[in-house]
């Protein structure tokens, strides 16, 4: 009897083990995709602070871009905040 027990336990701990290492794979990839979603969107900052320089102002970079104003503005801060976490990365990295 103790036989069978053990083996159902086994069974029960096998399959905890398996549905915990598909989490942990789920989570690790939505974590990737996270990170590769923050990068795009970085780099898209970073042309959109390009295309205000190029185009003159926000709204001229909104029409020729055909994005709201808002939105522009959105990616103008996080370009700036990118630049100063850059900035300061720079200077820690320089005074070490």
């Amino acid at each position: 009897m103790s036989v069978q027990n053990s083996d159902k336990a086994l069974s029960r701990k096998q399959r905890l083990q398996e549905k915990q290492r598909r989490q942990l794979a789920v989570v690790d990839t939505v974590d990737k995709a996270e990170a590769k979603v923050r990068k795009a969107e970085v780099e898209l900052a970073v042309a959109v602070a390009e295309a205000v320089q190029v185009f003159g102002d926000e709204q001229s970079a909104s029409e020729g871009l055909d994005m709201p104003v808002e939105a522009i503005r959105r990616f103008l801060g996080m370009a700036e905040r990118e630049a100063e976490s850059v900035g300061n990365a720079v200077e820690v990295a320089g005074s070490s």
